[in-house]
């Protein structure tokens, strides 16, 4: 056998075996915090061993969603159920479900192996298969050599990983992740975005991920749920998100950071925006005259001297990123846009910004 083979790798290690993902069904979830709404009524069903990340800003009710979920809150409406069986009334430790959170939550006093027993001693369950059970749970994060360590010895990434640990080991149906990586540097997180989704592929359970990080979301997901104000705004595969979002809500959240008013101008597509003609796919089936909005990532939206066919605007700010450069500019209407370009631009100057048709998005009126 090849020592560098996987099975080399693996030989001699205990395997957690599969958890057996729940189904989970949100039937018009709410939660009102007074006479605040956090969860205006949210429908979703989540498959079995389907990775789905929850998606939106600060505030959206993402995270009183898993809170909800895992029994941390109690609703104010509506049902949970897994597998069939209402559960929003169980507590959350008769839910079985593991739960990762932002801070790690470990325990600082108790050795890692400890740590990661924690739920098995409070199942009751024999020694001998907990300790079998541990060391699986610490193989597949990678990290059985330092179950004798404290948590303060470890660490944020190896932290993290004695969490994720944790919430599986217990073999649960779902597993709730709540911004894990989020105090992690950016080198980190690359790294632990891998490591989740191939431990969700490993064991089987039914995640659901909670962030407001697109890229996390599109990397790891089956399906991904963004919500604004409470309410589910869109639900689809990372490819639907990225390339078809339905609402301008939506666009801004995957990435469409410029926004511009603009006029249909006739059947073929035309519009005006900010002082610009330009001719977008997106408009055709819009009566002329109507209102429009246009929506387009930075790299879609490229900056030149001044001159041409295009939106005039003013740079305010540029810096280099490597092969390209990217900045700000005021549109007429006063509009920031966000653009990419060639060649650096001194701040003040004068430019014409051209969008890439096929990449803009328009959506009539306001957008909702």
């Amino acid at each position: 056998m090849n020592a560098h083979s996987p099975q080399a790798r693996t030989a001699g290690r205990a395997s957690l075996p599969k958890a057996g993902g729940g189904r989970l069904e949100l039937v018009d979830l709410q939660r009102a915090f007074g006479s605040y709404r956090a969860l205006a009524g949210i429908d979703l069903t989540v498959e079995r061993g389907e990775f789905i990340a929850l998606l939106g800003p600060s505030g959206c009710g993402k995270s009183t969603a898993l809170n909800c979920i895992a029994g941390l809150l109690p609703l104010t409406g509506g049902e949970i159920r897994l597998d069939g069986r209402p559960i929003h009334e169980l507590a959350p430790e008769e839910r079985g479900f593991g739960m990762v959170f932002q801070s790690y939550a470990l325990f600082p006093h108790m050795t890692i192996r400890k740590n990661v027993g924690f739920g098995l001693a409070m199942q009751g369950v024999p020694r001998a298969e907990a300790e079998g059970r541990i060391d699986a749970a610490l193989d597949l994060v990678r990290l059985r050599s330092q179950g004798d360590k404290l948590p303060g010895q470890l660490s944020g990434g190896q932290q993290q990983r004695v969490a994720i640990a944790r919430a599986i080991v217990i073999r649960p149906p779902l597993v709730l992740m709540d911004e894990p990586l989020s105090n992690l540097d950016a080198k980190l997180r690359l790294e632990m975005r891998a490591e989740i989704r191939a431990i969700h592929e490993a064991i089987g359970s039914t995640t659901i991920y909670v962030t407001h990080d697109q890229d996390e979301a599109l990397s790891l997901a089956d399906r991904i749920v963004v919500m604004s104000n409470g309410l589910i705004r869109q639900v689809g595969t990372p490819e639907d998100l990225y390339e078809r979002p339905n609402h301008v809500d939506v666009a801004d959240f995957m990435g469409f950071r410029t926004r511009i008013g603009a006029r249909v101008l006739d059947d073929r597509g035309t519009v005006e925006a900010a002082g610009g003609h330009l001719a977008l796919p997106g408009a055709v089936g819009h009566k002329p005259g109507t209102a429009v909005s246009i929506s387009v990532r930075p790299e879609d939206l490229v900056a030149s001297p001044s001159g041409g066919e295009g939106i005039p605007a003013t740079v305010r700010s540029i810096e280099y990123r490597g092969r390209a450069w990217f900045g700000s500019a005021t549109l007429a209407d006063g509009t920031v846009a966000y653009f990419r370009a060639d060649t650096s631009l001194p701040a003040g100057q004068e430019a014409t910004l051209r969008v890439d048709p096929a990449r803009t998005l328009v959506f009539e009126g306001a957008g909702q």
